[in-house]
């Protein structure tokens, strides 16, 4: 069965650091389409990065370039994402998603587009 455990999050002051984790489990991420979601109250799921399963190759919504750094673990079967200089639009919660995609396929940034869902952790960005 597969599934994701996602941790990291939490309460953080602006300007502070947090890093999420997400392990896969009955699995594993080579194949993959791998991304990291956001949802803030009231507003539509977004892409905030992505990576590609060969080359690793990381894309990042224009927003948090240059704060957040997407990266993947595999002894730990664990994709993370590392956000620094947190924003308090930055508050929401947080999903990992990862599809079965085709080596040469591209990255994407719709939540359609993705099969399997962590449970998602609340990032709360508040002074």
């Amino acid at each position: 069965q597969l599934e994701f455990v996602e941790s990291g999050g939490g309460l953080v002051q602006p300007g502070g650091s947090l890093t999420l984790s997400c392990k896969a489990s009955g699995f594993t991420l080579d194949y993959y389409l791998m991304g990291w979601f956001r949802q803030a109250p009231g507003k539509e799921r977004e892409g905030v990065s992505c990576m590609r399963n060969i080359g690793h190759g990381v894309e990042y919504l224009d927003g948090v370039k240059g704060r957040f750094t997407m990266s993947r673990s595999y002894a730990e079967n664990t994709i993370y994402l590392q956000l620094n200089d947190l924003k308090v639009e930055d508050t929401g919660i947080y999903y990992c998603a990862v599809v079965w995609a085709p080596v040469q396929a591209l990255c994407t940034f719709q939540p359609s587009d993705y099969k399997y869902w962590g449970q998602g952790i609340q990032v709360t960005v508040s002074s």
